[in-house]
């Protein structure tokens, strides 16, 4: 007898049951042999051909399950959340970001603002038009910059912006790729701690996020555990495989069937590392511009993302479209009604 939806960890929104009397009903499935009876929560499971399925009532944020073998007395729990603010809602997350500090540094004696800075100003427009909430994920240096560089006169300006615009550690650099992979606790505490408090520095913590994608989106347990110990809440990634269809592919530590699991979930919490991770739902900066206006919605909690390196003139990578598909992916998530928030507001108590 195992759980097979939900199961341990899973944090459920509005659109995945029946809210009845203030209560998110929901369908919990479970695998047993045909001729047993389970009860979860006390209620008795119907066998449909595949599945013991009960209906139960989530009551509050945090729920045990409990399913019971009459014919044994063996019983399992796991707990899963319900999450009664992650419908219909979305962030703007921004990957890989360094080159916009080092042209406010650069600019120290030219800009009297932060947007003027044009990829800051971009997203200034999108907050005005949008309300988006913009997350930006930075390394603490490139070529020929670090975070250190950048003056302390643009901090009153961060705060008083830091309810739309927030910071993260993201990496020590660009390079090497997937530096986190592997990492002991000790590396990626340093580069956490190195990052976060330069951000604090500059821009104050009120802008200082408690959600995260690490580079690559790629972690151990090691790593996980170093920055939840530093406050970091949530990590978000893909979940999502390598073209082999078997090889995890931005996502942290999970093996193939949590990774399997994960895509088809918008939050999952591990129990053994309290760490919450979420799915990006979308990368602007891959495929052509109309695919956006193609992406299929569910009314969950909506995560876009883009990375800077598209936006630099010059840069490889660059995308001479990068706002438009910008603008694309903003005006389909409030065409369908989704209203910006923080991910930290919709998945906690």
């Amino acid at each position: 007898m195992r759980f097979h939806f939900p199961i341990d960890g899973d944090m459920l929104n509005n659109n995945e049951g029946e809210i009845r009397n203030g209560c998110l009903f929901i369908k919990v499935y479970m695998i047993a042999h045909p001729e047993e009876l389970i009860y979860v929560n006390g209620a008795p499971c119907v066998y449909d051909g595949r599945f013991h399925v009960a209906e139960v009532p989530l009551y509050g944020y945090r729920n045990l399950l409990t399913a019971y073998h009459t014919g044994i007395g063996l019983s399992k729990e796991i707990v899963v959340y319900r999450l009664k603010n992650a419908t219909y809602k979305s962030r703007l997350s921004l990957d890989d970001n360094i080159y916009c500090l080092r042209d406010l540094a650069r600019n120290a004696n030219h800009y009297k603002s932060v947007f003027e800075n044009p990829y800051f100003a971009l997203f200034k427009r999108m907050h005005n038009r949008f309300g988006t909430k913009v997350h930006m994920n930075i390394y603490y240096q490139c070529e020929d910059f670090n975070i250190t560089m950048l003056p302390e006169q643009y901090k009153a300006e961060f705060k008083e912006n830091a309810n739309w615009l927030q910071f993260s550690f993201h990496a020590l650099a660009d390079q090497p790729d997937k530096p986190y992979k592997h990492t002991d606790f000790a590396t990626i505490l340093r580069d956490y701690d190195m990052v976060t408090e330069e951000i604090i520095r500059f821009a104050g913590e009120e802008c200082v996020s408690p959600v995260t994608t690490v580079h690559w989106g790629e972690c151990s347990r090691e790593g996980v555990r170093a920055l939840r110990g530093r406050g970091i809440r949530a990590l978000m990634g893909y979940f999502q495989f390598e073209e082999d269809g078997v090889t995890p592919y931005v996502s942290y530590y999970y093996d193939q069937g949590q990774t399997l699991h994960h895509s088809t979930r918008d939050f999952w919490k591990d129990h053994h590392e309290d760490m919450v991770f979420g799915r990006i739902y979308h990368v602007l900066n891959i495929g052509p511009l109309e695919d956006i206006n193609k992406i299929k919605l569910y009314g969950g909690f909506l995560e876009l993302m883009i990375h800077e390196q598209y936006f630099i003139q010059g840069h490889p990578l660059y995308l001479p479209d990068f706002e438009q598909r910008v603008i694309a992916g903003e005006t389909l998530a409030s065409n369908h009604g989704y209203k910006p928030s923080w991910v930290q507001d919709c998945i906690f108590e």
